[in-house]
């Protein structure tokens, strides 16, 4: 299991979970917490038992963005990283669900700031749960800078576009109830609850089969700038051999005799 200095791993259950973890700069973003989250999500692609990823953040923050003194030229944490932004120039984008998807469900667990690029990572996850007290926002306008990690094309496809405008054009913070209410997340919980809904969502997923949890997820980003037709055709494609599967036929056994299914991504 990996992990670095700034993001720490950890299995519950049949989920994997990713902690953004330096809190004393509220989880911005820097080359050590870039490189295990792009691994995090590699770990969890290649291993079948995990079924879900949880991303969270430690100290009471999810991510509060681009180290600012980094891009000013002060230096960036990690140095003993370079070779591996060398080796694939992209893996910070990669790492933050720009240039990759995972085919697990990601579920993303918000407590306190998410804010400029963690706003931007937030919109490469799949479900949103935050805590009442999260901030949420696209910062980048007020400095001067450009939302480059996906925002100008992501965030208008998930909400409203005279949500999204307002949004990426004022750089105003929004709290966790408004951000509900324009639908870029899902839940909002108590303050200092959120891992807790995120896991329970993850468990949930977790007992469903498998195979058929990945080709839905598939389905729905692979159809969703598809013209109707396109889309129910792509759909048919890749979920109709589901029902072929051992898992497909052990639903259905399971069902029947009352009891729990027992998956083996067959």
């Amino acid at each position: 299991m990996g992990g670095t200095e700034h993001l720490t791993v950890r299995r519950e259950g049949a989920a994997l979970v990713l902690t953004l973890n330096r809190p004393d700069a509220r989880n911005a973003l820097s080359l050590p917490m870039l490189v295990g989250l792009y691994d995090g999500w590699l770990e969890a692609d290649a291993d079948d038992e995990i079924r879900s990823i949880v991303l969270t953040g430690a100290g009471g923050s999810f991510c509060a963005g681009m180290d600012l003194k980094a891009l000013a030229g002060k230096g960036m944490a990690g140095e003993q990283y370079r070779h591996r932004l060398k080796a694939e120039p992209d893996l910070h984008w990669k790492a933050m669900l720009r240039h990759h998807r995972p085919r697990k469900p990601v579920i993303a667990a918000v407590e306190g700031y998410c804010v400029a690029g963690g706003t931007e990572i937030l919109q490469g996850t799949d479900i949103r749960v935050a805590g009442e007290s999260a901030t949420f926002g696209l910062f980048e306008v007020r400095r001067g800078l450009f939302p480059i990690g996906g925002s100008t094309v992501r965030l208008q496809r998930q909400i409203p576009r005279t949500h999204a405008l307002e949004m990426l054009l004022t750089g105003r913070p929004y709290s966790a109830r408004e951000a509900a209410e324009i639908g870029l997340i899902g839940h909002v919980v108590p303050d200092g609850t959120a891992l807790g809904k995120a896991l329970e969502i993850a468990e949930r997923i977790n007992a469903c089969g498998p195979l058929a949890v990945e080709a839905v997820k598939a389905s729905v980003y692979e159809t969703a700038e598809m013209t109707e037709n396109d889309g129910l055709a792509s759909e048919l494609a890749r979920g109709w051999p589901i029902f072929d599967t051992a898992d497909a036929k052990e639903g259905a056994r399971a069902f029947a005799e009352k009891r729990p299914p027992v998956y083996k991504r067959a």
